[in-house]
């Protein structure tokens, strides 16, 4: 590794963490000695990078940093593209659309070097099988999602049951030919996944249920992780 790239990955580093990290673990990632951490960090702050040591901890990069955003490894840019390539193949209509144009903005200012990552990528995403029909607008419960807003749905479960209830949208998860909308269930008092291709009706309330989208996405989170698996709504 050249060691512009590895200054520029010292940076990526401290940069994804939340917490100090160790020289030891710096050195490890980036397949040098201790030694030659100190002496890039010691460069890296003398350029003004914003580092800053933590006796006994490690280094944290200061969160108002700001780096140019497409700096992008080779490696990197083809993790780009086959996500963008998976989304394509499985978003719905407005998810895929952006997936094919986040590809074309990428390609259009990256160096003309890095380009035959993206238009010959060495990875890619296998084609989709067919994928069911969502039974509301997807892109409208995005926006329901970020404002906190409830929304009436009818569904029918595995077992033909149909039922009414009001949720409060938290995430929508794309598999491979379904998509689940994580939810909290007004009619159970607590979290459930439903199948959108089962949502036979959905009205879209401007009703605030008053929690914000980033508590509750946190709070359906613990309750997932506590039950390890997905129930039946």
């Amino acid at each position: 590794m050249r060691r512009a790239d590895r200054l520029f990955q010292l940076i990526q580093i401290l940069r994804r963490s939340g917490r100090p990290v160790t020289a030891g673990a710096l050195a490890t990632e980036l397949e040098v000695s201790k030694r030659s951490v100190y002496r890039d960090v010691a460069d890296l702050i003398g350029q003004r990078v914003p580092i800053r040591g933590e006796a006994g901890l490690g280094y944290v990069l200061e969160r108002d940093f700001d780096m140019p955003p497409l700096m992008l490894t080779p490696a990197e840019l083809e993790a780009a593209v086959l996500g963008a390539q998976w989304v394509a193949e499985r978003g719905d209509a407005e998810i895929a659309s952006a997936a094919r144009d986040l590809v074309a903005k990428i390609a259009a200012v990256v160096p003309e070097r890095l380009r035959p990552f993206i238009a010959e990528p060495t990875i890619g995403a296998p084609p989709a099988m067919s994928a069911a029909v969502d039974g509301l607008d997807m892109a409208r419960t995005r926006a329901w999602i970020r404002s906190g807003r409830k929304i009436r749905i009818r569904y029918r479960d595995d077992h033909g049951r149909e039922s009414e209830r009001t949720i409060w949208p938290v995430i929508i998860g794309y598999a491979e030919t379904v998509r689940l909308l994580a939810a909290w269930c007004e009619l159970r008092s607590t979290f459930r996944h439903f199948r959108t291709d089962r949502i036979l009706a959905a009205e879209f309330r401007d009703e605030h249920h008053g929690e914000p989208p980033g508590d509750l996405r946190a709070r359906w989170r613990r309750h997932f992780e506590a039950e390890r698996g997905v129930r039946s709504p």
